[in-house]
């Protein structure tokens, strides 16, 4: 371009640049909120898995051992140290510490037994993903586990 004294500017003005700049860092920005988004959820998927992984653990423990009583009203009652002796104490001391180690001390589980029917259901703090402060997820799972022998006449 011709700047009139018969010199061809050449290169970028200030303002270019700083719009330049200016676009680029509004860009980055949006690329930092998707990745945070994605941790956010990415978190709120595991919690979800573990909850799901402890909940079938256990219900596998209580099929190895369906004449025991596995009930549980909620984490508070679990046994608070393992027995090697007694397998359904180690048992839920290990689905207790599970769930704490992983979804926190806020987090509880109920074990509800009723003949061999068993439902296990799972409840976490879930708040960082939605960004509310109290978000309760709850996973459950219901099963059969044994079969009752038929009784002979």
């Amino acid at each position: 371009m011709h700047d009139g004294n018969g010199y061809f500017q050449t290169g970028m003005t200030l303002i270019e640049v700083l719009i330049s700049l200016l676009i680029v860092a509004i860009g980055l920005l949006g690329a930092a909120a998707v990745q945070l988004n994605a941790l956010k959820y990415t978190d709120s998927a595991m919690l979800h898995s573990h909850a799901s992984f402890a909940a079938y653990d256990i219900l596998d423990r209580i099929r190895a051992n369906p004449d025991a009583d596995y009930t549980l009203t909620s984490l508070a009652f679990a046994p608070t140290a393992g027995n090697l002796a007694v397998p359904r104490d180690q048992d839920l001391f290990d689905f207790a510490s599970h769930i704490s180690a992983v979804a926190g001390s806020n987090a509880d589980a109920s074990i509800a037994v009723v003949g061999r029917a068993v439902e296990v259901s799972v409840t976490w703090n879930d708040s960082r993903a939605t960004n509310t402060t109290e978000d309760l997820q709850t996973f459950t799972l219901r099963s059969r586990v044994a079969v009752d022998r038929l009784v002979q006449p």
